[in-house]
């Protein structure tokens, strides 16, 4: 993640460097993509692009290459000052949320006592509303020295509110005992997702075999239902296959996005994001009701339909 302060007046430079930077990075090998978030505001006038490669040799290989030091070189202008650079190793994607990132140069001999100050920090966090999850990651020698702590809340108000808070000003008292300096940075994305929890869920989002299991379950008389009435309704029209095929998906991702997910999200959120005091028995009861509803809808279509 590199976040670059832009001289006032000189974005439409800048976006054109960035694009070339990006063609530039997509030649490198195990490059999976590029991320561009421009400022909320122009009082904030920090641009933040992230580049995410598959390992962390590949992604060194890029930050020391000669064709990002000529690159460096050609925008060297358009900056206020040096852009500041992060590297995180590990973590997940979360989809429809804002990020901060603040990075920190611990001292010496006090990395213990700052990883479990920001347990305490996380503790914190959890009581806020909008919280989704937080994610520690330890310096990677010889690439990044510093911690850095990533949190998301799904909101800005809401980021906000926990960064200006009173529990958030004590905690930073306390932590400076373990920190020299921090850095903080916010980082936006736009995208959806169909799973989205409160301030329970530490990932923000339940295990991947958790959601396929939702999806089926909204999915499959999904399908059944459209087939036996819109389906059949295009086939009396005489709507060629294919044009058949598209508009039912379309009909079918809108009511799982719009409609049966929200309501298995809110039916379901004890089982994909349990407390952790009940979580074993949690996992077994939330995916024995989910297989049961399988049955349940494979007998009534397999009567209504026989």
């Amino acid at each position: 993640m590199v976040a670059q302060k832009v001289r006032a007046g000189r974005e439409d430079d800048y976006r054109r460097w960035q694009e070339r930077t990006s063609e530039t990075v997509r030649t490198f090998p195990g490059f999976e993509g590029t991320e561009v978030y421009p400022p909320d505001s122009a009082a904030e006038n920090e641009w933040v692009v992230v580049f995410r490669f598959a390992h962390l040799d590949q992604l060194s290989a890029w930050l020391d290459s000669a064709a990002r030091r000529a690159l460096i070189e050609q925008g060297r202008d358009l900056f206020e000052e040096p852009p500041a650079q992060e590297v995180l190793v590990g973590g997940a994607p979360v989809q429809d949320s804002v990020t901060a990132v603040i990075s920190h140069e611990v001292r010496p001999d006090q990395e213990g006592d700052f990883v479990r100050w920001q347990g305490r920090v996380l503790a914190a966090q959890r009581t806020f509303p909008g919280f989704m999850g937080s994610e520690l990651f330890r310096p990677v020698q010889g690439v990044q020295g510093k911690w850095v702590a990533v949190f998301r809340f799904d909101d800005r108000r809401h980021l906000d509110a926990w960064l200006v808070s009173a529990a958030r000003t004590r905690l930073l008292d306390e932590g400076r005992a373990f920190f020299v300096s921090y850095d903080v940075r916010k980082v936006g994305s736009a995208f959806g997702s169909w799973f989205r929890f409160d301030s329970r869920a530490e990932e923000g989002a339940p295990p991947n075999w958790k959601q396929a299991m939702c999806v089926l379950l909204a999915l499959y008389p999904t399908v059944q239902v459209l087939n036996l009435t819109v389906g059949s309704r295009f086939d009396a029209l005489g709507v060629p296959g294919y044009l058949s095929l598209f508009l039912s998906n379309v009909l079918s991702v809108a009511i799982l996005t719009w409609l049966l997910l929200p309501l298995i999200n809110r039916v379901l959120a004890f089982w994909l994001v349990p407390d952790r005091a009940r979580r074993r028995r949690t996992e077994v009861a939330g995916a024995a009701l989910v297989a049961l509803c399988w049955v349940a809808f494979l007998v009534l279509f397999a009567v209504t339909t026989g």
